[in-house]
């Protein structure tokens, strides 16, 4: 698997209900915590508010592919 290195894009690998995000959803790794064991990642709207910031284990997130597509949901109200 990629490595993920800090300001590179996540995908979610799995539902995170309890934080209003979805599988596929796609934030930034803002910090990577041993050696890649895990990563703050930060989830932001497309106006620029963040949307969940979260420390999420490697199983949870994977690296953007190239064959990959960007998708817009609308954010289901907490």
């Amino acid at each position: 698997m990629s490595t993920i290195k800090e300001l590179d894009a996540v995908a979610l690998t799995c539902d995170l209900p309890e934080h209003r995000l979805a599988r596929g959803d796609v934030g930034t790794a803002v910090l990577v915590h041993g050696k890649g064991a895990a990563f703050e990642v930060e989830f932001v709207g497309y106006d620029g508010h963040t949307v969940a910031l979260l420390t999420l284990e490697r199983d949870q997130v994977r690296p953007l592919q190239t064959n990959d597509i960007p998708h817009a949901r609308e954010l289901v109200a907490a």
